[in-house]
């Protein structure tokens, strides 16, 4: 069962959804939803957020594995010193990267570990290792 983000004026405002079934079409997830059977309820969802209730003591056992829930908020480290904070997660086709608020701008960090070598979620940071230009400009001659 998966709760849904919808605007208040929405008619799936404060309902859930359950999936029957997941089907793979050139190369992007399709979902089917029970009681979603005609294009008409299913474009009364269109751009839905759809939010999974995560049993809080099932969060993932595997190394170097999060839910994005649990990086948005962060503060972003770097020589010992807060920089920054994660604002989201973005997934794109060749990594992650976590977005932060860094002074006045949004900057997009890949999420590897070459750049962000630790999170520790109990202490609520990310360790970054960024290169050069990343967060500020290069000067000419570096």
């Amino acid at each position: 069962m998966l709760d849904l983000q919808v605007p208040d004026t929405s008619p799936w405002f404060g309902k859930t959804v359950t999936v029957t079934e997941l089907r793979w079409y050139n190369a992007s997830p399709v979902l089917f939803l029970e009681g979603i059977d005609d294009r008409t309820k299913a474009e009364e969802l269109i751009r839905a957020i759809l939010l999974v209730n995560a049993d809080l003591e099932a969060l993932p056992t595997e190394e170097d594995a999060w839910y994005d829930h649990q990086l948005v908020g962060l503060k972003v480290m770097r020589d010992g010193v807060e920089i920054a904070q994660v604002i989201r997660v973005e997934h794109l086709p060749a990594q992650d990267h976590l977005v932060v608020k860094f002074e006045d701008r949004e900057v997009f960090v890949p999420f590897v570990k070459a750049i962000v070598p630790e999170v520790d979620i109990t202490a609520g940071t990310v360790t970054v290792t960024p290169p050069n230009g990343l967060f500020e400009e290069l000067v000419e001659g570096e």
